[in-house]
């Protein structure tokens, strides 16, 4: 005889076996390890635990189902190990890092066929000379 617990995960109820329950508590305090210090953590977190919910309400048939150490190991293959949610915070950074171009890189002479009218030929020399591509077409 097993005992159960029932849980709440993302606002649904479910009935779940005492040994799955703690493989599944470990598996979050994993991924909440995995998040520490960075931006969006609780948010993340919680969008997580909603599609674990969304994944045991597929398995479960009926209300008074317990979701076992199979449904839990089931659900952890599809989520993914906590290893594969570690994140660099650089990527949530609000301010635009600058990048450095050399001014050789920035005025290259092209023809830009993207903005052209027959050959791009006046299109590349306004970008290269920082003007209006009408202007050049003009003269």
């Amino acid at each position: 005889m097993n005992k159960t617990v029932n849980i709440n995960l993302a606002g649904i109820f479910f009935h779940i076996d005492e040994d799955a329950y703690l493989k599944l508590q470990r598996y979050l305090e994993a991924i909440k390890r995995s998040f520490t210090d960075s931006q969006g953590r609780s948010e993340i977190i919680s969008d997580i635990e909603a599609r674990i919910s969304e994944l045991f309400t597929e398995r479960v048939k009926h209300d008074k189902q317990v979701i076992g150490t199979k449904e839990v190991d089931e659900v952890i293959s599809i989520m993914g190990q906590p290893e594969d949610y570690i994140v660099d915070d650089e990527i949530f950074e609000d301010e635009p890092q600058n990048h450095y171009r050399s001014k050789s890189a920035s005025r290259k002479l092209f023809r830009d066929t993207d903005n052209s009218y027959v050959g791009g030929v006046s299109a590349g020399l306004a970008h290269y000379f920082g003007v209006d591509a009408i202007r050049i077409r003009l003269i």
